[in-house]
């Protein structure tokens, strides 16, 4: 071995082994205190709505803003783990997500509860997971995708034990004391980020490099100046502002991808319009088995038995989907896993009785497990990894907003019919026609990619993403992970 690949061996010593472990493991439990929080809002909804005196729409904002700015606070997220570094951002986030619940045990009306544990908490869970899982890449690399497929296992156990703990607290102490204590187990994140610390790439630099956010602005200036500028003028400066914020737009979020991508564009749309009814039934579940006469320690196990089988399925749907079998064709594993997932709430239409009930979160499980399994990688096989940052961006802040809008929608709808089932008709229209979308719109773009290589003859280079209309060029791959990589989970 050269001397420079044994120092590079060298500088990437704590990678895939030692203390990369319990990286892991505080990644597992960040997921589990992040991901899987708001799976237990449902077990509140009821007292909230009476305490305050709130309608279904009313109470529902506060579940919809928190999914909202944890999954759509990406960008920000972004920024400053590039500034600051992922272990200060993680532990930022612990401390907000603490503060946050905190402060909601003391909130008067529902509106406050919005800025709370809506807005504050959901945005210190943000940083926290999306930070956590960016240093993971760091500290993986041949063991990356074993590595996230065991982190993702913490979603599932927050979706298992956060609604137990609710309806016990709940019953023990009320829902305000409730909220003090979720608030001291949050802060929980911030041991979690001190755990994280930056690794040593193999050129001797740390994983975050500062101000990036000035390097637009840099190449502007110096264009500037090569153009023969020897004084600033005003009407250079403004282009040169304007040039650094495109700059800026383009790479936290890909507009010009989505323009000019197909593939990533049709399956932006699908998932943005998917989020109007995927996340009802977690919102509205607890609340229609109670309403029909189910206990209210029964109905809190419903979201638990969701992340029970979650345990078990989700990673290994995420490793066989990995397959390379399955390349090219995970789209279509996607759709269907949607399409169940739509078509699974028609059995909680027919019967409200617990053991029904049961049956419905076990196949909800296993449609969720595909979806939350395979909707990054299909995101990857559509765009280019080098623009897979940029384009992730743009992907959270629009599903985000459907997110927001989708329960309080529902709420109304209840609130003007007094009937639950609504809550299951909206989610099994907009999630069985976003199935039925993708998988037509990406049958008929795979069947025009096909007869534009058929007419150009192009076999020297076949493209890994057959999806993308855009040109690929090779490269060579990095031992190191990209700078930042925000990624959400469902």
């Amino acid at each position: 071995m050269s001397q420079g690949g044994a120092a590079a061996c060298e500088a990437n010593k704590p990678q895939d082994r030692g203390w990369a472990w319990m990286v892991l493991l505080a990644t597992v439990l960040l997921q589990g205190l992040t991901l899987g929080f708001p799976s237990c809002i449902g077990v509140f909804f009821t007292d909230l709505q009476h305490d305050f005196q709130a309608s279904n729409s009313e109470t529902s904002w506060f579940p919809s803003i928190m999914v909202a700015v944890l999954h759509g606070g990406g960008p920000l997220c972004s920024i400053l783990v590039k500034r600051f570094g992922c272990r200060f951002t993680v532990m930022l986030g612990g401390l907000l997500s603490g503060v946050g619940m905190v402060s909601s045990s003391f909130c008067k009306s529902i509106n406050q509860l919005y800025l709370t544990a809506g807005l504050i908490t959901g945005l210190g869970s943000c940083f926290s997971f999306q930070a956590g899982l960016t240093v993971l890449g760091y500290y993986f690399v041949r063991w990356r995708t074993l590595a996230n497929a065991i982190a993702s296992t913490g979603v599932s156990l927050g979706f298992t034990l956060w609604p137990l703990l609710s309806q016990y607290l709940l019953d023990e102490m009320g829902w305000r004391n409730t909220f003090l204590i979720f608030g001291g187990i949050l802060l929980n994140c911030c041991v979690c980020g001190a755990i994280m610390r930056p690794v040593q790439l193999a050129s001797g630099s740390p994983q975050q490099s500062p101000k990036p956010a000035e390097e637009p602005g840099r190449k502007a200036e110096g264009a500037q100046l090569s153009n023969g500028a020897s004084s600033p003028h005003p009407e250079l400066q403004q282009q040169t502002r304007r040039t650094a914020c495109f700059q800026m737009l383009q790479k936290y979020l890909a507009f010009d991808i989505f323009c000019q991508n197909k593939g990533y564009q049709i399956y932006t749309i699908g998932v943005t319009w998917m989020m109007m009814g995927f996340a009802l039934p977690h919102v509205y579940l607890v609340p229609y088995a109670i309403q029909n006469g189910v206990e209210e320690r029964r109905a809190a196990l419903l979201i638990s038995v969701i992340g029970l089988i979650n345990i078990f399925i989700r990673p290994l749907t995420g490793l066989l989907s990995g397959h390379r079998v399955f390349t090219g064709r995970r789209i279509y594993l996607f759709s269907l896993a949607v399409l169940l997932c739509g078509l699974s709430n028609f059995i909680c239409v027919i019967s409200a009785e617990f053991s029904v009930l049961i049956v419905y979160c076990v196949i909800l499980s296993i449609a969720m497990s595909g979806i939350g399994a395979l909707t990054f990688q299909v995101l990857m096989d559509v765009v280019e990894m080098d623009r897979f940052s940029s384009a992730l961006g743009l992907f959270t802040i629009l599903e985000s907003i459907t997110l927001l809008i989708g329960p309080p929608l529902t709420g109304l709808l209840v609130d003007i019919t007094s009937d639950f089932h609504y809550v299951f008709y909206n989610s099994s229209f907009f999630l069985i026609s976003a199935a039925l979308f993708m998988g037509l719109s990406f049958c008929a773009l795979e069947k025009k990619t096909k007869l534009k290589e058929a007419s150009k003859v192009s076999l020297d280079n076949p493209s890994r993403y057959q999806y993308n209309e855009m040109p690929t060029e090779s490269q060579a791959e990095s031992q190191s992970p990209p700078a930042v990589v925000y990624i959400t989970s469902i």
